[in-house]
């Protein structure tokens, strides 16, 4: 068997540093846009890990074709890459798999920050080639406002904040973000643990907006207050992308300003919730000793993190399955009311609130 491909092996197929290689593979620190996409273009080539969905559906044979006429391609449009997302991977496998069923193939575009500044589509997307557009990680209300201008189906999974701008003229697919976090204060409430917090830009997109508001919505509820002090929910000023060391920074600056600490933080994805454990670390702060931590997405990080990490389960098959069906029917009949459908999720304890598995 092959070995796997390593950060290294990139690097030294490029004739670049080892440490350009990670910057553009985990989308840190400041590269061009060209060096980015040639590390990321060689990774691919390469089977690296992190993109071996998308090694797949660049360079295996397209499935058959079972329906005939008209436009094949749909275009999956992003403003990351695609491993920096928890559930996208095991979605992909299986919207990639229905799609090539139904006689499509996939086609797939990294948008660059200038590219949205500019409201400029990539070069390598070909509108009259595409039958439907699917979008990951596209917040931008004016460029994603430009996307639907298209006169092409398009899907977002997840969106900029809907509150913001109104709705878009597309379908959403989001994962459901309101019951889980119900279920998490409830839960901490039992366990007399009331002073509660929340960590997040609650303004990033849609579904980091749904979480803040459910996690007030239950300390209403319950009659608890959601103190200011606890509630961390914006980011560094002036700068137009922070970074993750930016962005724990910010929190390292907020924490320091705290007299106490809540009994529990909730965190909007299992991310942020990862930059949290870091800062604690520096500032010796024992999570569950000290204060109770949990994410979003179940990602395969929060197994192996020491503690390994409460958060929200994501169905992602069933994403996968509820995003081709929901372009398909577009695709059918473009005069559809657009609509905004969510799937299950449920709340996963683990060591992190002090819980054994």
């Amino acid at each position: 068997m092959a070995s796997k491909v390593t950060i290294q092996d990139i690097a030294d197929a490029l004739g670049v540093s080892r440490n350009t290689v990670s910057k553009a593979i985990n989308n840190t620190g400041t590269l061009a846009d060209t060096t980015k996409e040639k590390v990321i273009n060689k990774a691919i080539e390469m089977g690296y890990k992190q993109f071996s969905y998308a090694n797949a559906t660049y360079y295996t044979k397209p499935a058959p074709i079972i329906a005939s006429g008209g436009n094949r391609k749909i275009a999956l449009l992003t403003t990351c890459f695609l491993g920096n997302l928890h559930f996208s991977s095991s979605m992909l496998d299986k919207f990639y798999l229905e799609m090539s069923q139904l006689g499509y193939s996939l086609t797939m575009h990294l948008v660059h920050a200038s590219e949205v500044r500019r409201l400029q589509l990539p070069a390598s997307f070909h509108q009259e080639d595409t039958a439907a557009i699917i979008c990951f990680e596209m917040f931008d209300p004016a460029y994603s406002r430009m996307i639907c201008s298209l006169g092409i189906p398009v899907l977002f999974v997840d969106s900029p904040v809907e509150g913001l701008t109104g709705p878009l003229k597309a379908d959403r697919l989001y994962m459901e973000n309101t019951s889980s976090i119900f279920l998490l204060v409830n839960e901490m409430v039992r366990r007399n643990k009331t002073r509660i917090g929340f960590i997040g830009e609650y303004l990033h997109c849609q579904s980091f907006f749904e979480r803040y508001t459910a996690y007030r919505n239950a300390m209403y509820m319950l009659g608890l207050p959601c103190l200011d002090k606890y509630c961390i929910i914006e980011n560094k000023k002036q700068l137009e992308i922070p970074s993750s060391e930016d962005y724990r920074e910010y929190l390292l600056e907020h924490f320091q300003k705290l007299d106490t600490l809540p009994d529990v933080f909730l965190c909007a994805n299992d991310f942020v919730a990862i930059d949290v454990l870091n800062v604690f670390q520096r500032l010796h702060i024992s999570v569950p000793k000290d204060v109770y931590l949990c994410g979003f997405d179940d990602s395969p990080e929060a197994k192996v993190l020491t503690p390994s990490l409460t958060t929200v389960h994501i169905h992602s098959q069933i994403m996968g399955v509820t995003a081709i069906r929901l372009l398909m029917s577009r695709i059918k009949e473009p005069s559809l009311n657009y609509r905004s459908v969510y799937t299950e999720t449920s709340p996963v304890f683990r060591h992190s609130t002090n819980d054994s598995i």
